[in-house]
């Protein structure tokens, strides 16, 4: 399985500047890369709802997966953000 260098809230994060900016999405900017990286650090706490949300996942994904890995993993990378260790860029 392929592992991202970006943390998943720095990605969250991005994908909801992205909705607000992009022409694509509900934004008006045709070409949205340069200004979602410089508004996506405004958006980390949305990211960090998102993931809270998912810290339980619903019965599909239980049945899918172990829950308790799942859950180390979603709360690893809330207190990874709450310490600043994932900032990048």
């Amino acid at each position: 399985m392929p592992v991202s260098n970006t943390s998943i809230v720095e990605r969250i994060a991005r994908v909801i500047a992205g909705r607000v900016v992009s022409i694509n999405a509900d934004g008006a900017d045709p070409s949205a890369g340069p200004r979602v990286d410089e508004i996506w650090r405004d958006y980390v706490g949305d990211a960090l709802s998102v993931l809270r949300t998912l810290r339980e996942p619903d019965q599909i994904m239980a049945e899918a997966g172990d829950v308790a890995t799942w859950e180390r993993m979603v709360v690893a990378a809330i207190e990874a953000e709450d310490r600043g260790a994932s900032a990048t860029a």
